[in-house]
């Protein structure tokens, strides 16, 4: 069964990434746009950082930014002069890991989502005198929402999921860094089997139902992949 430590890393587990998902939804907006509509030079640099996490080993974005937040760090000087502290090691720290190591799983779906729109519609509303802001919301966001469907979920889902970034940047304190996949990796350690099945499968059907519920929810979309799919 799941004891006081087990119910601890559930509870910052949903913190984390519910955290962690309304920060990329507010940031991956913008710059899904920007990506979807700029024409500049820059669009090859930014959209290959976004997606660098994907073929980045976790460890290794997780120690750069381990680095840049601590004490000798630029990052860390900062936080330090502002009286903040260090963000190693703390929810903080962790979030910030977690925002750069999930964003192309937010950003891509958007991003793809705005592309797929085009312009008239926008050129359509520009002749009846709409503004850009009003544009994107009157517009832009209804026939963008099944994508942020799909990013919120996979956002969230990959949070939950972390270890390296998540190990690296908050060590493993109990109720304050420790996570659910750090627990498990706990319970291994120690061979204590039984402890280690009760998250590793509530992590895999959480898993697959977040799968599920994508492929239900937009049959659509799927139909259009397997489509453009050669």
């Amino acid at each position: 069964m799941l004891g006081n430590a087990e119910l601890q890393a559930i509870a910052l587990t949903i913190r984390l990434a519910g955290v962690t998902t309304l920060i990329l939804l507010l940031v991956g907006t913008p710059l899904a746009w920007w990506l979807a509509r700029t024409r500049s030079w820059l669009k090859g640099p930014v959209g290959a950082l976004v997606a660098l996490p994907l073929v980045l080993p976790p460890v290794v974005l997780g120690f750069y930014l381990l680095v840049l937040m601590g004490p000798n760090g630029p990052v860390g000087q900062i936080t330090q002069s502002l009286g903040w502290g260090l963000l190693p090691f703390s929810f903080a720290g962790l979030a910030i890991g977690s925002v750069f190591y999930s964003m192309p799983f937010v950003v891509q779906p958007l991003q793809n989502a705005f592309e797929a729109i085009g312009d008239r519609p926008l050129e359509v509303a520009a002749t009846l005198r709409a503004s850009p802001l009003d544009t994107f919301i009157s517009v832009v966001l209804p026939l963008a929402r099944p994508a942020y469907l799909t990013a919120a979920v996979m956002g969230f889902a990959h949070t939950v999921g972390e270890f390296g970034i998540v190990l690296m940047l908050g060590g493993n304190i109990p109720g304050k860094t420790r996570v659910m996949s750090v627990q498990i990796y706990d319970h291994v350690e120690a061979l204590e089997y039984t402890q280690a099945h009760w998250l590793a499968g509530g992590l895999l059907v959480f898993s697959f139902l977040v799968l599920l519920a994508l492929y239900i929810l937009q049959p659509t979309g799927r139909r259009r992949l397997r489509v453009q799919t050669p």
